[in-house]
């Protein structure tokens, strides 16, 4: 389209499309295309014809051209009744007939007009049957009038010989109500999709300041990126996080600049070990504990990512940093109280039981009777009762475990462990067996390990409130060594088995049921049995009893001290 075409258009359109514009504009851009062809016809015959300009018909055609095309800018026809302004496409089929008139003879060519006001009625939705009746009608008047009109007798032939005309023009009047409905049709799809899509983006939009809010009122930093680990969403806890972990003087920073250390909060933590990175490699984690921030101003991050994902495809990845400095440096003053509290109690418990050891061999050596020498035993017993509690209180504030191995004698462990449980076993009525394969050894330590069976069969005799049996057994298991704890007492639910080696941990029977104890030393024990670079496990059910087993290698790779 040229450039005068366009400014033409634009002109008359205002830069709407037809069917938006209102009634007088759609009016006047549908008769001009008619008036322009009119005039450079009247150009053309002036220059050409001249003869057919005198014409009187012709002359009442233009003139009555020229009238319609003035009512087209006269009339308010947005005020009238709709179908009114099909007066004017009619009216110029009149004034196409006097032009046809005008010229028959010399231009036979002028009858084509019709095809304006025809394109009008059509394309027009008053009525499609009468815009079809009316195209034919009116040009078939018009070709018809000359052989009505003049004096020679109407045959058949001579009103044959035009009906082409009219014929051609109700073919195009179908054609047009054809393409209009079946654009109307498109239109109204078009319009429905723009309203659906209009209704999903405002519900898009509102949903996006909805999250927006929902994140910004969080105190969690949430990060979004991308496929390529590039940023594209940050909550306003994300970005006041991100501007205290990004090294002074720096803006733009990749996630390698970040001030994030290792648990020692000295070295930096390598860079495919950072979140993003991690999250890129399509890995999914939770609760991993991060040191960020400059030394002295550090902060205790957890971090949690989700991979984002479409038909296998990393699409990229939600990643949230939690601050929980308070929290960590709470659990520090907590076994900081705890390390010192239990190191402040045992010096004067050891020298308590010192004492009372000499006054047991005393009362042992003279003989002594009455209440004092129960008194005694009573208060040794409790002050050793005692010093254990604070020795698990220091290991668990400790949070190391300390294992010196070397080759020991099951059986002889386990007899051991089995000796110094009788007493309680004999006084809750409860029944102690064994079963060990002969000549069975484990590379461990004896005192740690004695440590674990006594912890299972003190609980095992303590949570049998109503006596039954405890069984010890150990055997070879491929390339591991069992040990097991088994009672026939108080059991606990599969809820309970699930925090079941948690520090000060204990289940709601147990405390319902007054039984004393800490929670402590089955945690001590997990403990234990990692350094050794085993397991421990536990089958259990409410009133069925429980069994714990203890898997230790034969081969274990031991370690120093393990968390």
């Amino acid at each position: 389209m040229s450039r005068l075409s366009s400014r033409l258009v634009s002109s008359l359109t205002s830069g709407r499309d037809f069917h938006q514009m209102p009634l007088s504009q759609r009016v006047r851009i549908s008769q001009a295309p008619l008036m322009i062809t009119v005039a450079l016809l009247c150009i053309i015959y002036a220059t050409l014809l001249p003869a057919i300009m005198a014409r009187p018909q012709f002359q009442a055609g233009l003139a009555l051209l020229v009238l319609i095309t003035a009512a087209t800018a006269v009339v308010p026809w947005d005020r009238l009744w709709y179908p009114v302004y099909w007066i004017l496409p009619i009216s110029d089929f009149a004034a196409i007939g006097l032009l046809y008139h005008g010229g028959f003879g010399l231009a036979m060519g002028i009858y084509l007009l019709c095809v304006f006001p025809v394109f009008w009625l059509a394309w027009s939705r008053v009525s499609a049957v009468g815009a079809i009746l009316l195209s034919f009608i009116c040009p078939l008047i018009i070709v018809w009038y000359p052989v009505f009109a003049s004096s020679e007798p109407v045959t058949g032939q001579r009103l044959a010989a035009p009906i082409l005309g009219p014929l051609v023009t109700l073919a195009v009047a179908m054609t047009v109500t054809v393409i209009r409905r079946d654009m109307d049709a498109r239109q109204a799809a078009l319009a429905q999709k723009d309203r659906q899509l209009e209704n999903a983006l405002n519900l898009s939009t509102e949903r996006s300041e909805l999250l927006d809010s929902v994140l910004n009122a969080i105190d969690v930093g949430v990060l979004v990126v991308d496929a390529d680990g590039a940023a594209i969403h940050k909550n306003n806890s994300m970005q006041a996080l991100d501007a205290r972990i990004r090294p002074d003087g720096m803006k733009d920073t990749q996630e390698a600049d970040l001030l994030f250390f290792a648990s020692d909060r000295a070295t930096a933590l390598p860079a495919d070990q950072r979140p993003v990175a991690r999250a890129m490699r399509g890995e999914s984690f939770e609760d991993v504990l991060l040191r960020a921030g400059p030394p002295g101003d550090q902060m205790t991050l957890s971090c949690s990512a989700r991979v984002l994902r479409s038909e296998q495809c990393l699409n990229g990845a939600v990643i949230a940093f939690h601050d929980i400095t308070a929290l960590d440096d709470a659990l520090r003053a907590k076994d900081d109280f705890v390390s010192s509290v239990s190191h402040e109690l045992r010096t004067p418990l050891t020298s308590i039981i010192g004492y009372l050891d000499l006054a047991q061999d005393e009362v042992e050596d003279t003989g002594l009777t009455g209440t004092i020498p129960h008194a005694v035993s009573v208060a040794q017993r409790n002050s050793e009762r005692l010093l254990r509690l604070v020795s698990d209180l220091l290991a668990t504030a400790s949070g190391s475990v300390s294992v010196e191995p070397r080759p020991v004698a099951v059986a002889e462990l386990i007899s051991a462990s089995l000796r110094a449980a009788a007493p309680r076993a004999a006084s809750a009525g409860v029944e102690l067996i064994t079963s060990c394969t002969p000549a069975l050894a484990v590379q461990a330590d004896p005192v740690r390990l004695g440590q674990v069976l006594d912890n299972l069969l003190s609980n095992a005799i303590k949570y049998s409130p109503d006596g039954g049996t405890v069984t010890v057994s150990a055997w070879a298991d491929g390339n591991c060594t069992c040990l097991e704890v088994r009672d026939t007492g108080m059991g606990m639910s599969e809820t309970d088995q699930k925090d079941l080696f948690t520090r000060f941990f204990r289940t709601g029977a147990v405390r319902q049921a007054g039984i004393p104890g800490a929670g402590l030393g089955l945690a001590i024990s997990k403990n234990i049995v990692e350094a050794h670079g085993g397991t421990i496990t536990l089958v259990s059910a409410p009133g069925a009893g429980s069994a714990f087993t203890v898997s230790l290698p034969n081969a274990p790779s031991l370690a120093g001290s393990a968390a």
